[in-house]
Formats: C-alpha cells, structure tokens, sequence
C-alpha cells in the first residue's frame, strides 16, 4: 500500500519544508482526531515532544488541529516516545502523539502515532488518516471547540513506570553508569531512573539547547561515551537516541554493544527463568546472522520482521513472542511496554549484569557476529532499484552467497537513502559483494 505522508515511523522531513510544516501538523490533527472522534465520551489526545526547537512550533500547529476538531489536548513536554505510549493508556486517552524525529539531526522533526491501546497505529489506519488530511475537514461547533493543557507530573509517572520493570530484590549499588541521553527526551528521566535504583550515574548529553539533540552523541554517536567510560573507569555505558526508544551499550572496555548483543542476553536470562514466550524472538531481517545462529544452539528461533519496530511489533503480537528489537537498538519488551523504550532494556542489562557477577565485556558479547557490511547510498529520486543493471548486479550476488550468507536490500523509510547489507562467513566476499551492488545504484542515480 503505498502512503503519501507517513514512512516505516510516522511522519518524518526537514522542518519547514514538505511534510513537515506547521500547516501539515494542523492537518494532521485534524484528521487524526476526526478519525478517533468516535462515541458520545470527551475525546483526548496526550502529546509528547523530544527537545528540538521546531518542538514548540509543531505541537502548537497539532493542538490547534485537535481541538478545532473537538478533541481535549494534554501536553506532556518533552519526554521519550515510550512514556507518550504509557502516558495514551494509563490517562484513557483516545489517541497519543509523539513529536521527534528520533535519531537525526535537529533540523528533521516528525509526528508518531499510538492508538489508545499504546500501540502504534496500522498500516491501514495510516492510510486513513492520510484520505482524511486530503479532504474537507468538518470543525466542531465553537461550543465544542477542545481544551489544552499541560501537565507536570508526567515524568514522575514515567519514572515510577519504569523502575518496577526491575525485580525488588535487585539494586544497582556499587555500579557506577555512565548515560548518554543525546541531549534529548530523556535527558532527565533516565538518569533519575537509573540513580534511584541505586547507581552511581554519570551523565551526558542532558544539556539541551533545541540543536544540539544527536549532535555528536547518543546512539549514533557513541564515541564520546565511549572515552568518558574508559576515562570514568565506569562498569558500562547507556546511549539512548533522541527519542529514547533504542539503546546502544558500551562496556567497561570501551567496547560497543548492538542491538544484537542485547536481545542474545536479555532472551538467554529470561530464557533460564522460563520467562521467553514464542520460542524465541522477533528481529529484523537486519539482525546478524550470528545471533540466529546463537539462539538456535539454545533450542531457540529467530523469526525475522521487515525493518521498522512497527513490523517487529506486529510480529511478536501475532506469534505471542514477548521480546523483540532491532540490531539499531530497537528494545521491545512487551511484558514492561508496548512500544520500543530504551530505558527500560538498560534496566534489564543492567539487571543482568548484577545478577551475574560478570564485567560487561563478557556478558554482553554473548556471540561471535557474522562479518556484515552496511552501506548507504544516497538518492535524489526515482527507483534505482528498479534499473535492469542493478537488478542483475543483485541477482549474481545472491548466487555468490548461496548458502553462505545474506543480503539485503532495501530502501530507507526515513531518509532518501538505498541500504546495501551483506553477511557472511568470509570478510572479503561480503565486502566486494557490497562494493559492487554500491557501485550499479550510484550509476544508475
């Protein structure tokens, strides 16, 4: 099906320009509440924001959306997009929204949706919303006309939340963290959170300014908290993104931990504790063939989701799996939330690394990864792989790595970007097979 508006995570675009400008974020609203208005009840919708200075200018456009349709607002200030989804089904509101455009830079915004299950919205709904922004938009009558509001003790609800996701008989005493909140929506309460439980915390990236969110650190920038961990003599390191839905891990060496790593060791504790639910867990078909390998040698399954936590979710609802991510960071746990929350995975690999005694080197690099290459190729428009060359260029390396590997292909759904992934077990095959696919897109754009 394809969507005008919204990609693999909402809608996402450079401010003021495109999709996402004040007049689009109105629209959203309207439509959106136009969609959940349904029954005689008082309609509310619950909006969250990371830190970026176009924050103010797209929540302002998106209240005015909502409550000309007739829909309450409460408005959260900035917080990550896992307490939007906690905050949408604990306030019974009808609709949640998230402003962030999570890992990039401060000049990209974007709007995310969550039903008042928590849950992010469908395919289908998406597309219904997107005929709706399309069409006339029916306004309430001016006695009708919503309310808006802020509230205050949101981070402490997130808090609470979050903190009982950890077993009462763990404490964190003795353990000195460093946290890297991107300078971005968790910049107070994942520190707090992780202090509270007994940590020694040090934290960065907790100062934002409004364009300093990803800029040169969180999960996409893990050098620094790399330095200050070694330099802190610290027993590991939290990087969160700027929305705080995905976790990286740096251990005590300096070392980078992915996705991966963290879904081997978070499924072999709960694993032990028969706590697993559907045999296994959900990734992506990004997710290193290694760790497949892994879980299989455990009796366990890897079932892989197309790339977006949204498919992963959709996966692990329809095969009752409770754990689910991405190598990105991606940390779904369903048993503590209903979409990906950084957060709380840094809760539960810190928890692990309490209760087994270990240094973080050694719990959290459970498998040998498989050598994979990513590359991205950047694209002004049209299908480039649609080209009959790039075509054949992919066809001969699907048959060089036969049995031996993997490839994957695919368009972002963020960025005007085509990712080139190969795995397999010899380094230099993976690495000429990447050069050559790279090299038919960048001809054919």
């Amino acid at each position: 099906m394809a969507r005008k508006f919204f990609g693999t995570d909402g809608i996402r675009g450079r401010t003021n320009a495109g999709v996402m400008t004040a007049e689009m974020a109105m629209r959203v609203g309207q439509a959106a509440g136009t969609f959940f208005v349904r029954g005689g009840h008082r309609h509310r919708v619950v909006i969250g924001k990371d830190t970026r200075l176009s924050g103010y200018m797209v929540e302002s456009a998106l209240v005015a959306g909502f409550t000309s349709v007739g829909m309450d607002v409460i408005m959260t200030g900035p917080l990550p997009t896992p307490a939007i989804a906690l905050m949408t089904r604990e306030m019974r509101a009808d609709l949640g929204v998230m402003i962030s455009a999570s890992h990039n830079p401060f000049a990209d915004n974007g709007i995310k949706l969550f039903g008042p299950d928590g849950f992010k919205l469908s395919d289908e709904a998406e597309a219904e919303i997107e005929r709706l922004m399309e069409g006339p938009v029916t306004l309430a009558p001016a006695e009708k006309i919503g309310r808006a509001r802020r509230i205050d003790d949101a981070r402490g609800r997130y808090i609470h939340a979050v903190k009982q996701s950890v077993s009462s008989e763990v404490s964190f005493d003795g353990l000195k963290v460093v946290v890297d909140c991107a300078h971005g929506a968790a910049y107070q309460v994942a520190p707090l959170a992780i202090w509270e439980l007994g940590a020694e915390v040090i934290a960065m990236g907790v100062a934002p300014d409004g364009t300093n969110i990803n800029d040169g650190v969180g999960s996409t920038a893990i050098g620094a908290l790399q330095a200050r961990v070694v330099a802190e003599g610290a027993h590991i390191g939290i990087a969160l993104d700027g929305d705080a839905d995905r976790l990286i891990v740096v251990d005590e060496k300096g070392h980078a931990v992915d996705g991966d790593q963290i879904m081997a060791v978070i499924a072999t504790r709960m694993h032990e504790k028969g706590a697993l639910r559907g045999g296994g867990i959900v990734a992506t078909v990004m997710s290193n063939l290694g760790l497949e390998r892994y879980l299989a040698a455990q009796g366990l399954t890897l079932a892989r989701a197309k790339v977006g936590d949204r498919y992963v979710l959709e996966m692990m609802k329809a095969g009752g799996f409770n754990v689910g991510g991405e190598q990105s960071g991606h940390m779904i746990l369903l048993d503590h939330a209903t979409t990906g929350d950084g957060t709380v995975a840094a809760l539960r690999v810190l928890t692990s690394l309490v209760r087994s005694g270990k240094a973080a080197s050694e719990l959290l690099h459970a498998f040998d990864p498989v050598p994979q290459l990513l590359r991205n190729v950047r694209f002004a428009g049209g299908k480039p792989l649609e080209n009959a060359n790039v075509k054949a260029v992919i066809a001969d390396a699907e048959g060089e790595l036969a049995g031996k590997g993997r490839l994957v292909i695919r368009p972002s759904g963020t960025e005007p970007l085509i990712r080139v992934m190969a795995e397999g077990d010899d380094a230099a095959q993976v690495e000429a097979v990447v050069a050559r696919i790279c090299a038919a897109v960048e001809a054919a754009v």
